[in-house]
């Protein structure tokens, strides 16, 4: 609930405003806790609906929840009430959904409900995965700490997600190019030009035929060819999301020629990254293992982490199920969680197969990016001459004809 309140400071000064808080009473406490003596206190009425602001399109972002888990765990050390931490974190969040439910945990907090339990309550910002970071951290009387693991460990998924977003920006950008040059040519230019040849009533080549013929098609039909794409579009990722079509997709992703090794190396990545995060909060291997599974976004990987899972419950360790996957699990990922089980330094020998994948990772993106530009820009000089040098040639060939 939100109140409008008037105050007055220590010194006698005046102060007015708005506070967010689950009751009048927590109202007035929570203003007591910044120092102010309440002198009027009425609760907001509520905003007619076509003054609301519109939370479609409001989204909270990576870097929020980084800069979010960064500050509680400071906050933690610091020894400041869990209560005050949430309310004050709320004051400085600029993002008007995300400080609405920052309240609602400060609220939950403040009824007795634990920190990972509210936690649960909005899953579209706090994933399974953090949830069960900060519980353990709850468990473990170490929350502070497992809040700067969880921080560090967001900070790397976002820094890789921008990479592997940044690197896809220009070839998209120029393929919208090639296709928008292509139908502004297509559907405008050439028809144009194309009249002016057949009036010439001379032999027309066949490419500047089948231009003009494509041309002519794509003006008539285009909206009939369109639809009929949507249509059998829409089926396909109908069944990309049903269990049976993401297996299919995750086994033929896999097998793309030097896509599917690139794919490889991205899965294994965040497999033992997230493994390693959620051991070194204290979870165990079995309980981190499942919560690896279902994050690790593909199914391939999936069924053998929980097949993993349900070994390492009948005493098997890692690396001796891992073997048995050779095809998507290379002996190197398998060797090296073999050496930290016998060290006991499972965490670590997973952050150092992070390390080695993410190097080759990052210079496979940048040598694909470097390989793709001047590509993407020849292709896009010889789609555009073809078409004018098809559509042209008949013209040419009649000037010097009239010389």
């Amino acid at each position: 609930m939100r109140f409008n309140y008037q105050a007055r400071t220590k010194t006698g000064s005046p102060q007015a405003g708005t506070v967010e808080a689950s009751s009048r009473e927590a109202a007035v406490a929570l203003l007591e806790k910044y120092g102010l003596y309440v002198t009027s206190l009425e609760r907001t009425t509520a905003v007619p609906v076509f003054f609301r602001k519109i939370k479609l399109f409001q989204r909270i972002s990576s870097g929020e929840i980084v800069g979010f888990s960064r500050q509680l765990a400071i906050m933690f050390r610091s020894r400041i009430p869990i209560v005050e931490i949430f309310y004050t974190l709320a004051k400085q969040t600029k993002n008007p959904l995300f400080k609405e439910k920052i309240v609602q945990i400060a609220e939950d907090v403040e009824g007795g409900v634990s920190l990972s339990s509210t936690l649960t309550k909005h899953p579209k910002i706090f994933s399974q995965f953090y949830v069960s970071m900060v519980k353990s951290g709850e468990v473990s009387g170490e929350l502070a700490e497992v809040l700067d693991y969880l921080a560090d460990h967001l900070e790397r998924e976002k820094d890789f997600h921008s990479k592997m977003t940044g690197a896809m920006i220009y070839p998209a950008m120029v393929l919208i190019v090639v296709l928008v040059v292509i139908l502004a040519m297509t559907l405008f230019v050439i028809p144009q030009l194309g009249e002016m040849i057949r009036e010439m009533e001379m032999e027309i080549p066949l490419m500047t035929e089948l231009v003009l013929g494509f041309s002519d098609l794509l003006k008539k039909w285009g909206i009939f060819f369109l639809i009929g794409v949507v249509i059998l579009i829409f089926p396909f990722f109908r069944f990309l999301k049903t269990k049976e079509g993401k297996k299919a997709f995750a086994k033929f992703s896999l097998k793309i020629p030097i896509l599917g090794g690139f794919l490889k190396k991205v899965y294994l990545t965040r497999f033992a990254e997230n493994l390693s995060t959620l051991i070194s909060g204290g979870l165990p291997i079995a309980r981190a293992l499942e919560i690896t599974a279902d994050i690790v976004g593909n199914d391939v990987y999936r069924t053998i982490i929980l097949r993993t899972r349900d070994g390492v419950r009948r005493g098997e360790t890692i690396s001796s199920i891992l073997e048995g996957y050779p095809e998507v699990i290379p002996p190197l990922f398998t060797q090296m969680t073999l050496v930290g089980e016998k060290a006991g330094r499972v965490s670590p020998a997973l952050m150092s197969i992070v390390g080695f994948y993410k190097k080759d990772v990052d210079r496979t993106l940048d040598n694909f990016v470097s390989f793709l530009e001047p590509l993407l820009i020849i292709f896009l000089g010889v789609v555009v001459a073809g078409l004018m040098i098809s559509v042209l040639m008949p013209i040419y060939q009649v000037a010097l004809g009239g010389f």
